[in-house]
């Protein structure tokens, strides 16, 4: 497994060897570039001042030999004060036909000047060339007139030696490369140090975490850092633990009073039977205890119906379709089921509608939400009473209230009425077989659709249970 140290490192070599190479690339070629133009520069300066010298003496390359001697001195001394001294460099001077006609010294030994050249000279063109000089290096040519009577008269040819050209080239290549590699080095070093100390802390996060066992769930990191990220990193941490620790203790107590709901009806039976096989009973008898078993082996279904259903909430996709739906007719449907149910138990059942507009949700559960708060209400309403399902709008979204008769709910159980397997005090309801798990399946269906359900309650008046749901975008969308 790759350390992430070793790739930090590796990666910010490598992105400063491209911009160290990038860089040194530029100033190589922009120093080369600069250096090209300064000596075309100084040659071109040199060839005109020798030229206008020509121009003003136009037979001094017709004097004697030593007449000449003096008029090359007179150059050289001409060149020197206009700042050409310490460059090598020679001048020579061709006739019009090419042939070599004066010099002051050779650098490139050279008796004749090339065809073309005239006529780009001729042409008023300077032309520039490069050649090789005897002792190796390369030496700058440069071509211009030297017209009489607007006529060419003379072609003159300066030159200079670029050996300290070249020598000025190697010389920066060989500090770039210097200055490169010990960059480079510096890049190296300092992003193992850098790594090292942005990851100390991360390790030590490591090596808390794996610390943390099932019974020290409530340990949290502490870390000491002057970076926010990391800081952010140990909050996010102690984040997930705290919700990883309420799911810990969500589930054990689910489990504790699943376990405690599935002893009391298998009590209940294994004392039956066993009362039962104590002596010889009538037919009566025996039928009495198989009805008593019968009805805890239904409550044990329903419980694990009830258990099932939670589970499947519990996921990180809940079983439910979204899709535009209308409630309308959802919950006609379901007042129209269990109208006969509330009529026998001498309770009306009644529904109020407005219009509203469609849901995103899936019937199915939906309908399993309403039937578990209207079993609620049955169960917690003397007869005589009333229950009203009402549907109408509220702000964005819709509202569905299911408001009954009953005893009402004392303040401090509204609080827990959701929780899993809570009741109130069971003597107040009419039939306690329930599993303390229907309202913990209507909150987790009305989340699952992006709604809430909330409640209120006056004791001796009645409860009012209230589930808000978003409104259709007229969209299919999965859950």
């Amino acid at each position: 497994m790759k350390s992430l140290r070793d790739v930090t490192s590796k990666s910010a070599v490598i992105l400063m060897a491209g911009i160290l190479l990038a860089f040194s690339v530029l100033i190589y070629v922009g120093v080369e570039v600069l250096l090209d133009r300064y000596v075309d520069g100084r040659l071109m300066a040199l060839a005109e001042t020798i030229a206008k010298i020509v121009e003003q003496h136009p037979n001094i390359l017709e004097e004697s030999n030593e007449e000449r001697s003096l008029a090359t001195e007179r150059i050289q001394r001409n060149t020197e004060q206009q700042g050409f001294q310490g460059v090598t460099h020679s001048i020579r001077i061709y006739s019009s036909d090419g042939r070599l006609v004066w010099r002051v010294s050779d650098t490139v030994p050279q008796q004749s000047v090339a065809g073309w050249v005239i006529e780009q000279v001729r042409s008023g063109n300077p032309v520039y060339e490069s050649a090789q000089a005897t002792d190796g290096t390369t030496a700058r040519h440069l071509y211009i007139s030297i017209p009489r009577y607007g006529q060419l008269r003379y072609v003159l040819q300066a030159e200079t030696s670029l050996r300290r050209y070249r020598n000025t080239m190697k010389s920066l290549l060989i500090l770039l490369t210097i200055g490169s590699g010990a960059m480079l080095l510096v890049a190296w070093i300092g992003s193992r140090w850098l790594a090292q100390k942005v990851l100390t802390p991360i390790a030590m996060l490591s090596v808390s975490a794996e610390t943390i066992s099932e019974v020290e769930l409530g340990k949290r990191l502490t870390l000491e850092s002057p970076y926010q990220e990391l800081l952010q990193l140990a909050q996010a941490f102690n984040s997930v633990m705290d919700r990883f620790q309420r799911n810990v203790e969500s589930q054990r107590r689910f489990i504790d009073h699943a376990a405690h709901e599935l002893r009391t009806p298998l009590t209940i039976m294994q004392g039956n039977l066993e009362v039962a096989l104590l002596k010889a009973r009538t037919a009566e008898e025996y039928r009495d205890v198989v009805i008593n078993n019968l009805e805890q082996v239904g409550r044990l279904i329903a419980l694990k119906r009830a258990l099932l259903t939670l589970a499947k909430f519990s996921g990180d996709k809940p079983p439910v379709y979204l899709a535009p739906l209308a409630l309308e007719p959802l919950i006609h449907d379901v007042v129209a089921e269990l109208t006969i149910l509330f009529d026998e138990c001498r309770i009306k059942l009644s529904f109020e509608s407005q219009s509203v507009p469609p849901v995103l949700g899936d019937a199915q559960w939906l309908k399993q939400a309403l039937i578990n708060l209207l079993d609620n209400a049955l169960r917690y309403t003397p007869s005589g009473g009333a229950v009203t399902v009402r549907l109408q709008t509220a702000g964005e979204g819709i509202a569905l209230t299911v408001e009954d008769t009953g005893h009402g709910i004392e303040p401090e159980h509204l609080p827990h009425l959701f929780e899993r397997f809570y009741r109130t005090d069971r003597g107040r309801a009419k039939d306690s077989g329930g599993t303390g798990l229907g309202l913990a399946i209507v909150k987790e269906i009305v989340e699952a659709h992006g709604g809430s359900i909330s409640v209120t309650s006056q004791v001796d008046k009645g409860s009012s249970f209230t589930l808000r749901l978003p409104a259709s975008t007229h969209q299919t969308i999965p859950a």
